[in-house]
């Protein structure tokens, strides 16, 4: 804004004021190097991430053995840093690192807690200084075993492959990362593994190439990526690859015993990714398709691009629509905080209901007034914003889409629809928390809506019927 102006230009004089002399304000970054901190601050997971760099790609090269389970990796970082550094910390999960340079030196290296890979470079790095991260290391990658979650990360299929799913951590098991949504970086994978065994991943095929041992598998997501949200899966895969109208290449692999109920839902993605475009906007990614296991893990996942679906109840039209809804509300536009994490969910579960009102003609509000009356007291006790660690992914499934049909009520349809379509458009490759979201509805529906985020999102009990039947809504008889 024009009053601003005068605040910004003795800001911008000051800076370069320092920076002519060599001085440094206390705490900005340009002072003497120190190390950057061990997390990214996360209120549930705080030493999750780390602090003083920010990646913008990583490069891995991979050579995977089913047999003996045994990985061996390089990983290669490009990051720049964000203040003067002496050391920096990746995590990594399990997994042995034989060597480490920063810029092409040898850097010492230690382990610490339970993930902590501590880097010391022969040179401290300065604040804005671009640099390279190459990491040897191997092992047989183990899964997190959280006893809330589940197990998270690298996993092992009955039949001999191996893939990974896990929020709000998979990455650590299988590579070096700095695991947190607030850096996201271009992914690029080389994966060698014998010849009988077949492999996707993120973003785009870039073919493959015969190798010692093997064949090596390359895949590139030029699509800034969170760390959860990549993954690898190996199998004996049958591919099945379309195009959208716009040419975006869509790949999915169906694992052996993958029911054909599965690859016929998987068959309607165009038209899934067409619907969703008119209600969320253009589609964020450059990539798509999905992953079909044949083992029952619990959930499936948005991996970026090419979600990630278990065995069993996942492979139907509504799962894809909520899993490929996350490409908007997610993938491209990801958590600030994982309190905020109804921003994934909530709105990957309201997706179904727009597609049974758009495609089967379903009245949405008896749908609503039916799911409200049959609610029991713990859905309404569960909170949809800061609802503590292990407890994210439970009410945000069924309380969510409930709270977003009563919004569209409450602030009506029209206001609502373009909040639903130019949200992701206004974060696309950032992060974004419930409370932005609170203050852009409030801007397009001209009005204060506090109450009705206090009742629905941020407290728990039932609503007040102000908020609980508003517009048009009404009890179920």
């Amino acid at each position: 804004m024009r009053g601003q102006k005068p605040v910004v230009v003795v800001a911008a004089v000051v800076c370069s004021l320092c920076l002519g002399t060599g001085v440094a304000v206390a705490g900005d970054g340009w002072g003497p190097a120190r190390p950057g901190s061990d997390g990214a601050g996360d209120s549930y997971y705080p030493q999750d991430g780390n602090g003083g760099y920010d990646v913008a790609d990583y490069n891995l090269k991979v050579t995977y053995d089913p047999a003996s389970h045994q990985l061996t990796g390089k990983q290669d970082i490009s990051a720049r840093a964000t203040q003067s550094l002496s050391s920096f910390n990746l995590d990594l999960h399990g997994l042995t690192v034989d060597s480490v340079r920063v810029d092409r030196r040898d850097a010492t290296f230690t382990r610490t807690g339970d993930h902590e890979l501590v880097i010391t470079p022969s040179r401290s790095l300065h604040r804005g200084q671009p640099f390279q991260v190459e990491i040897d290391y191997h092992g047989v990658p183990e899964p997190i075993q959280d006893p809330l979650l589940g197990p998270n990360g690298w996993q092992y299929a009955k039949a001999g492959g191996a893939f990974v799913a896990g929020e709000p951590k998979s990455a650590t098991t299988w590579y070096p990362v700095n695991d947190t949504p607030l850096d996201k970086a271009t992914f690029h994978l080389a994966i060698t593994v014998p010849d009988e065994w077949g492999v996707i991943s993120n973003g785009r095929e870039r073919g493959s190439v015969k190798a010692p041992g093997g064949t090596t598998h390359l895949w590139a997501e030029e699509t800034p990526i969170v760390p959860y949200m990549t993954t690898i899966a190996i199998d004996k895969w049958t591919f099945d690859r379309q195009k959208r109208k716009d040419g975006t290449p869509i790949v999915s692999a169906f694992a052996p015993g993958t029911p054909d109920s599965a690859k016929q839902a998987e068959a309607r993605l165009p038209e899934i990714l067409d619907f969703l475009e008119s209600k969320f906007g253009r589609y964020p990614i450059d990539a798509a398709g999905g992953i079909f296991l044949n083992e029952q893990i619990g959930f499936s996942l948005e991996t970026m691009s090419r979600p990630l679906y278990s065995a069993g109840w996942a492979g139907t039209v509504p799962v894809i629509i909520h899993e490929n809804a996350h490409q908007w509300y997610g993938d491209s536009v990801a958590v600030e905080h994982w309190k905020d994490v109804c921003l994934n969910e909530c709105f990957a579960s309201y997706a179904p209901w727009l597609w049974d009102e758009a495609k089967s003609g379903v009245d949405l509000n008896t749908q609503y007034a039916n799911q409200v009356k049959a609610a029991p007291q713990r859905l309404w006790d569960a909170k949809l914003y800061d609802m503590g660690p292990g407890k994210e992914f439970t009410a945000v499934y069924s309380k969510g889409p409930l709270m977003l049909h009563a919004l569209r009520n409450y602030i009506g349809r029209r206001a609502f629809d373009f909040v639903l379509k130019t949200w992701p458009s206004l974060h696309r490759g950032g992060n974004a928390s419930m409370r932005d979201f609170q203050r852009y509805t409030e801007f397009i529906a001209h009005r204060n809506l506090q109450g009705f985020f206090d009742a629905w999102v941020y407290g728990s009990g039932k609503p007040a019927d102000q908020y609980l039947y508003p517009g048009d809504l009404k009890p179920a008889p």
